[in-house]
């Protein structure tokens, strides 16, 4: 079974994550800037797991390291300076997974607006700084962390996964079905992450608007 290292998983989305995974019996590394901060992390994803479970915390390059999954899930303003500190442990073999939003409120504006990047999306721009051969896919954008860290509830959400490598998507697919209630929908290639974003700056304001915390999407009309 994959080695999973979140980088950013002492963030709400990235804990949410680490917490499924856990549970679903994945190896999941947390990592952080700071080792300590890694630590404590992992400490609570155990604790709330259970089971025996243990979630190891990491600084992030030894995480990368460490792992055949690597899932970014850091603020966009951090994106660029975390890339450039982990990338040279990118190796081949690995699956690198963005969940970067570009929201507004990374530089003081609205988490409701997402800001244009030259690229088209955050997962583009990170598809330009990882080394060549290593595959990227964007996901999980679109659902929210307090619906993936409520382990008491299924999550009622579809993940759309988008990337240029067919197969990669394929590999992440496991653990996107790894969560109960998910289901994997193939969104096409990378460059339609672009759109994923804005959807998750759409669904933040449905959320302020009907005082809910876990709005999510399904796709219609597809196979069961």
């Amino acid at each position: 079974m994959d080695t999973i290292a979140i980088i950013g998983g002492t963030g709400g989305q990235g804990f949410g994550l680490a917490v499924r995974w856990a549970r679903a019996g994945y190896d999941v590394i947390i990592g952080s800037r700071a080792k300590e901060r890694a630590e404590a992390a992992a400490q609570k994803a155990s604790v709330a797991v259970g089971g025996g479970v243990t979630v190891r915390g990491l600084e992030n390059r030894a995480a990368t390291e460490a792992a055949n999954i690597v899932v970014l899930t850091v603020p966009f303003e951090a994106q660029v300076d975390i890339l450039k500190g982990i990338k040279d442990a990118l190796v081949p073999g690995k699956l690198f997974v963005d969940v970067t939003v570009p929201l507004a409120a990374s530089v003081g504006g609205r988490a409701t607006r997402t800001l244009g990047v030259w690229q088209g999306s955050a997962a583009a721009q990170a598809a330009e700084m990882v080394p060549r051969g290593i595959p990227v896919v964007g996901a999980f954008e679109t659902v929210a962390a307090d619906a993936l860290q409520d382990l008491d509830h299924p999550l009622d959400s579809d993940v759309i996964v988008c990337g240029d490598d067919r197969d990669a998507k394929q590999r992440f697919r496991p653990l996107v079905e790894a969560v109960p209630g998910a289901r994997f929908v193939d969104g096409g290639p990378l460059e339609n992450t672009r759109i994923l974003e804005q959807v998750t700056a759409l669904l933040i304001g449905i959320n302020i608007r009907y005082k809910v915390h876990g709005a999510g999407i399904r796709i219609t009309g597809l196979p069961a």
